[in-house]
This record gives structure tokens, C-alpha cells and sequence, in this order.
């Protein structure tokens, strides 16, 4: 997923989405345990793009609390 991507999404929207990737990636690896993966690249997608969900979050949390500071 795309950094433009996840800015447009809510911040409700964002953590649910980020919960669904961890779901996705705890599968993933699970399978790959079991039996290797086709592309063993989606793993390391997945986990980057949980990266960028959770930067996402915390910037906006960072500016919230900027804000009320003022």
C-alpha cells in the first residue's frame, strides 16, 4: 500500500486496516512455516506496509497532541 494511499484513509480506517495486515502477515508467516511460499517477498511487503500504518498513526497522534498544546 501506498504512502499517498494511507494518508487519505481515517484514522479509525487506519487501525483497522492495520489490524487486518497483522492478521494477514501472522498467516502468511504461519504458512511459510509449513510450507515455503511462492514469493516469499509478500512477507517483507506486508510488515513495511504495517510500518507505514502505524508511522501514519502516530503522526497524527504527534499533531493532536501538538495542537492541544496551543
Amino acid at each position: 500500500m501506498k504512502q499517498e494511499v494511507i494518508r487519505e484513509l481515517s484514522t479509525p480506517d487506519l487501525s483497522e486496516r492495520l489490524e487486518e495486515e497483522g492478521k494477514q502477515l501472522v498467516r502468511l508467516k504461519l504458512n511459510h512455516a509449513v510450507s515455503p511460499l511462492e514469493n516469499p517477498n509478500k512477507i517483507r511487503a506486508y510488515r513495511r506496509t504495517i510500518a507505514r500504518l502505524k508511522t501514519e498513526i502516530r503522526k497524527r497522534a504527534m499533531e493532536a497532541n501538538n495542537k492541544k498544546k496551543d
